[in-house]
């Protein structure tokens, strides 16, 4: 098969992360989620706590008050005020993704991945959901002190989180199909089924 890249969005329970990484062990490439930040903390020699502090929450901050951008590939130079602002984080991340993208095939979990690498013919998206029962029922796993209403509250917060995070630097809704090649609801599957799902259209979209 080609080189490829897989990029997932994932409704906070809904396996997303899980089928990631099932699918980068069985098709024998890197993973790649929160080692982004270290990746371009490396690239941009800005310490990784700021882009962890900076990650999926913008909502609050001066910025999303003023304004809303979407992604421009622009950085930021070190002289400037703004360098290390959540815009610019944001930027040095799209940069190491698109180059990770150029250089090898991987797995690539959220992070606005499928629009910052829209461009390229090699990328699979997807956009993995379920009902709100059965994300509560897979987070209790981490959860199991939270009652059922601190947890559905729990996963409201961080969708919307995450939903905010997706439009604010894409203008996009992050929900909306036409951002995928493929949505699934990970509930009517295993997680097997769906790691097969994903390789059948993979090799449909990717195959010679």
């Amino acid at each position: 098969m080609k080189k490829f890249v897989i990029t997932i969005a994932r409704e906070y329970g809904s396996g997303g992360r899980t089928v990631g990484r099932m699918l980068a062990e069985e098709l024998g490439v890197p993973f790649y989620d929160r080692e982004l930040m270290r990746l371009a903390s490396d690239e941009s020699g800005i310490s990784e706590t700021l882009f962890a502090k900076a990650d999926e929450k913008i909502k609050g901050t001066l910025l999303w008050r003023a304004f809303r951008k979407s992604y421009s590939g622009e950085l930021i130079p070190p002289d400037s005020e703004d360098f290390v602002s959540n815009q610019n984080l944001f930027q040095f991340q799209a940069k190491v993704i698109r180059e990770l993208a150029a250089e090898e095939s991987c797995v690539i979990i959220g992070r606005c991945a499928d629009y910052i690498l829209r461009d390229m013919d090699h990328v699979l998206s997807l956009y993995v959901h379920a009902p709100m029962e059965s994300c509560m029922e897979r987070a209790r796993e981490f959860h199991p002190h939270l009652s059922d209403d601190e947890l559905r509250r729990l996963i409201q917060k961080i969708d919307k989180r995450r939903a905010e995070y997706y439009q604010y630097f894409t203008g996009r809704n992050w929900k909306d199909a036409d951002n995928y090649d493929l949505s699934f609801n990970s509930s009517e599957l295993s997680w097997e089924q769906c790691v097969q799902l994903v390789k059948a259209y993979l090799d449909i979209k990717m195959g010679e």
